[in-house]
């Protein structure tokens, strides 16, 4: 259920707001234990995605570093090789 949460930080372009959104979707599933809220619960779960990216949001905005920001193809070609890696044995 997290497997989409990725780290968002210091990356060359910024996160996208729809990465943000994604990232706080899957958090609120997770912690909720719910993919699909009912009706009665479908108010707050959508508040608590939207205040969740907002938050997130201002603290990517807030982060300082010096190592210089990561290239999405390049992590993402990494992420490739391990999950082939542990998956061939």
């Amino acid at each position: 259920m997290c497997r989409n949460i990725r780290t968002l930080h210091n990356f060359e372009p910024p996160a996208s707001r729809s990465e943000v959104e994604a990232a706080a979707l899957q958090y609120v599933r997770k912690i909720s234990g719910s993919t699909r809220p009912s009706q009665a619960n479908q108010e707050a779960f959508d508040r608590a995605v939207a205040e969740i990216a907002h938050v997130t949001q201002h603290l990517l905005d807030d982060l300082v570093t010096t190592a210089p920001p990561k290239d999405r193809e390049v992590e993402a070609a990494k992420a490739r090789a391990r999950a082939q890696e542990r998956y061939a044995r």
